[in-house]
């Protein structure tokens, strides 16, 4: 890629980031207008913000990454991603509006009354968005290496600086107008390079079925292989190797390869002709974060895609950073028409996201081979067009990429900065949301640059099975259930949440290699989410004494219209 025109572009992104949020800066008067724009924002632009900021790294890049590497089975990813926003609809938008909250540690004690639950729902907010703002910056880094050859970290310093800044500034407010903003571009960006590609595709005679057979190489192309990684295959084939493989050295020559597993050093270089099928990586014996996802969907694809099904559908209703956005609708009715127009938009954008991915089987298989599928939205307009045209699509999608990246981290930053106002820092006040703003950013900032890169869609997905498990029994049982108690809600998400954490960081670290339980771990949703709903249900039958007194006054005003109840959101100082 031309980085000539690709950094111009990220630049124009990041300078007009800055300056429309410098905009919502302008009207930000009060504490309210920092945390949730005053509940002021209408339905049209609250939906544009609320798609700018959940279409994030997975979204962008990772969707395309994983239709690539693994098929059509990837496909439950959009689905589930915009399937959760009708959840939403059905069962938490307005009642949660009405809560009168900012976050969603304090809808947990206005239902509960106990500031027990109310820390540990701020912890778990805490957990979930540094989770979710980690694959962010890894993905920037991605972008920025892939234009310029920069080190991998300079990209998500870039974006957690501009975040930082942006929020600090003009909070909510300034948010608003951001993400709404970076949505149209980020449907732009990558809707008008995929008309040029399809055309490109339609005019050059490639198999109509890009998941027909397994992708071969349409042309001679040399890979290089930066890391090791070991290669398995169902027949011989033949590539001309410069480096090690099987341990031992070759310069240059002919190698043919037989069936079964081979060790491709790091630093080699494989030359394939016209028409040789693409190796496939073998996940199982490869290790580490980038892998271990992979494998499990190969040992148990059904058990794999329920987790991914059940995660995606209930793990959205819980995300700090779209929940937060619920709270700026003006009312109920507003917060359901919000999420109606939402579903539009990111379904809409969810047709874009697989169309790269099966256009990067034709025209970019390799790139499964060298662990940059996460690149093949950047990479295809050069594969595909080249000259000048591939150039300018390029760079229009690089910037369309540090848009996903900038929209998703202000609303997480934003979400993670609330609660740590609120509940750690000493004062609510502006001053200390701007310390919060910082330190929301400092340990996944910190995280991004001591740890290696997981999947960018796999990160998300890992997000949302901690989210379904411990916040969506919390909203789904304190919306609609009058016997949930402080106990029950506590225990719930510490057994739910909890188990479904440890379930990630182990997986993350690569344990274990394989076999039921690594299926088990990789993918927690189909156990951990039930088992968050079951513990809530059960201990709070046991504690019938610690209903909160008045629950019947609280659960009314969730669900009655506010002409009924009197509107109690809160009104704050000048900031």
């Amino acid at each position: 890629m031309n980085q000539n025109y690709a950094v111009p572009a990220v630049a124009l992104v990041v300078l007009a980031t800055v300056l429309v949020g410098a905009f919502g800066l302008r009207i930000s008067r009060t504490t309210s207008d920092f945390y949730v724009a005053s509940r002021t924002v209408g339905p049209r632009l609250n939906a544009a913000a609320i798609s700018g900021e959940y279409l994030s790294a997975a979204s962008f890049l990772g969707i395309a990454g994983l239709v690539l590497v693994q098929g059509p089975d990837m496909l439950w990813y959009p689905v589930g991603y915009t399937a959760g926003y009708l959840v939403l609809l059905l069962f938490v938008a307005a009642p949660l509006r009405r809560s009168g909250a900012y976050t969603l540690p304090d809808f947990a004690e206005a239902r509960l009354a106990s500031p027990s639950v109310r820390r540990l729902a701020g912890a778990l907010v805490v957990g979930v968005g540094w989770l979710y703002l980690l694959p962010q910056l890894q993905g920037a880094g991605l972008t920025l290496t892939v234009l310029t050859g920069a080190p991998d970290w300079l990209g998500g310093v870039i974006v957690a600086v501009v975040v930082v800044v942006t929020v600090a500034a003009g909070g909510m407010r300034s948010i608003t107008f951001v993400q709404a903003f970076q949505y149209w571009l980020k449907l732009t960006a990558l809707l008008v390079p995929a008309l040029f590609l399809a055309l490109a595709w339609q005019g050059d005679g490639a198999p109509r079925h890009a998941f027909a057979e397994p992708p071969a190489f349409r042309e001679q192309r040399t890979v290089n292989i930066e890391e090791r990684v070991d290669l398995r295959l169902a027949a011989p084939l033949e590539a001309r190797v410069s480096g090690t493989v099987d341990g031992r050295q070759h310069t240059g020559e002919e190698v043919e390869l037989a069936a079964g597993v081979h060790h491709i050093g790091g630093g080699t270089r494989l030359t394939f002709a016209k028409g040789t099928p693409v190796p496939v990586a073998d996940r199982t014996s490869n290790g580490g974060m980038s892998t271990s996802l992979a494998a499990g969907r190969e040992e148990r694809p059904l058990y794999a895609t329920y987790g991914l099904m059940l995660a995606t559908f209930l793990g959205t209703m819980g995300l700090p950073h779209v929940v937060v956005r619920f709270y700026t609708s003006p009312h109920g009715v507003a917060a359901r028409r919000t999420t109606v127009v939402v579903l539009v938009l990111i379904g809409a954008f969810y047709l874009l996201p697989p169309v790269y991915g099966a256009l990067s089987r034709l025209y970019a298989p390799e790139l499964t081979l060298t662990g940059d599928a996460d690149a093949a939205v950047l990479l295809l307009p050069n594969r595909m067009i080249g000259g000048l045209g591939g150039d300018l699509l390029g760079a229009f999608v690089a910037g369309g990429a540090f848009a996903a990246f900038l929209s998703t981290a202000s609303g997480l930053t934003m979400a993670v900065a609330g609660v740590l106002t609120q509940d750690v820092l000493p004062s609510r006040g502006v001053r200390h949301f701007r310390l919060g703003t910082l330190l929301a950013m400092a340990a996944p900032l910190a995280a991004s640059l001591l740890v290696g890169g997981l999947p960018v869609a796999d990160a998300v997905g890992l997000a949302f099975a901690v989210s379904a498990s411990s916040f969506c029994p919390l909203l789904v049982l304190g919306i609609w259930w009058r016997r949930l108690t402080p106990p029950g809600a506590a225990a719930g998400m510490v057994l739910g949440g909890g188990s479904a954490f440890v379930a990630v960081a182990v997986t993350m670290a690569g344990y274990p290699g394989g076999g039921t339980l690594h299926a088990l771990l990789a993918w927690p949703a189909l156990w951990s989410v039930p088992l968050g709903f079951l513990t809530m249900v059960v201990v709070s039958l046991a504690t019938p004494g610690a209903v909160p007194a008045d629950t019947a006054a609280v659960l009314a005003r969730f669900h009655l219209p506010e002409e009924l109840t009197g509107d109690r959101t809160r009104t704050e100082a000048p900031a």
